[in-house]
């Protein structure tokens, strides 16, 4: 995200911890005069019914700008696992209830949010294994101590190209340029399904309206530039666009779309 920040003339100030609850809380309680804002994810989504006890909620102390971007996950399995499509695996996993189990970069992560869907909507009972990151949920995989995970497209393509891992199904509406031999969740066996990573700024409730509609139009502008599309490409990422009102029907919805999840789920984090 620097070269989008760069074109937007603004200093990325990165407060890690409690799964984005620290720097969040930070951008909510900053001045509302348009300096400080929110870049955010539908980790933040599903963080409200994740965290139900964090100290502001999304759509109270914030208000929204614009999105940014969206990119597929694509769901792979190590090669030991004796299946080669989405349906193969849906039909394992029901034969052999609590057996197979799904690495995730921990909980509440698209990642974590990405498996309890498919396992929702599929009706399966797959074991979540939770790593501290990325990197140990994706080299267990590969090694083959965890059998099956979503992962970042860009990120694990080069591994399904090598034969390493096999690439079942990827998640968003439409395949992926990255795979696009590779079935979206929705053809390969599970309708409706749809699971991004996407990113957002919003802005502390209070910044003025004049404000958070001039930087609306300056985000989707930059967003749409050739040479930030070129860049996102490359990097398996499309740009959004949507008016204010526009991205907070579409928080509103995702929020409502990962409480159901959690709550069928019963995800809870530790």
């Amino acid at each position: 995200m620097a070269q989008f920040a760069a074109a937007l003339l603004a200093f990325i100030e990165d407060r890690p911890g409690g799964g984005s609850i620290v720097g969040t809380d930070a951008a909510a309680k900053a001045e509302p005069d348009g300096y400080t804002l929110l870049m955010m994810s539908n980790t933040h989504t599903v963080n409200e019914s994740l965290r139900p006890h964090k100290p502001f909620q999304l759509m109270r102390d914030f208000v929204p700008v614009a999105p940014v971007n969206y990119s597929d996950l694509v769901l792979v399995v190590n090669p030991s696992v004796p299946v080669n499509t989405l349906k193969d695996l849906i039909a394992l996993a029901k034969a052999k209830p609590h057996v197979l189990n799904y690495a995730s970069s921990g909980p509440g992560t698209p990642y974590h949010m990405a498996g309890e869907l498919f396992k929702a909507m599929a009706g399966l009972d797959i074991v979540h294994v939770p790593y501290k990151g990325s990197s140990g949920a994706r080299t267990d995989v590969l090694g083959g101590q965890v059998q099956m995970m979503f992962d970042a497209i860009t990120t694990m393509a080069p591994h399904v190209r090598a034969g390493k891992v096999k690439a079942l199904a990827t998640t968003g509406k439409t395949r992926s340029a990255v795979l696009p031999d590779v079935p979206t969740m929705s053809e390969a066996g599970v309708p409706g399904y749809e699971a991004v990573i996407w990113l957002g700024i919003m802005a502390p409730k209070g910044t003025p309206d004049a404000i958070v509609q001039r930087l609306n139009a300056e985000i989707t502008k930059i967003a749409n530039s050739p040479e930030m599309k070129q860049a996102w490409a490359k990097q398996g990422a499309t740009p959004m666009s949507m008016s204010t009102d526009e991205f907070g029907q579409y928080l509103r919805g995702d929020i409502a779309k990962w409480a159901k999840v959690v709550k069928i789920s019963g995800a809870k984090v530790d």
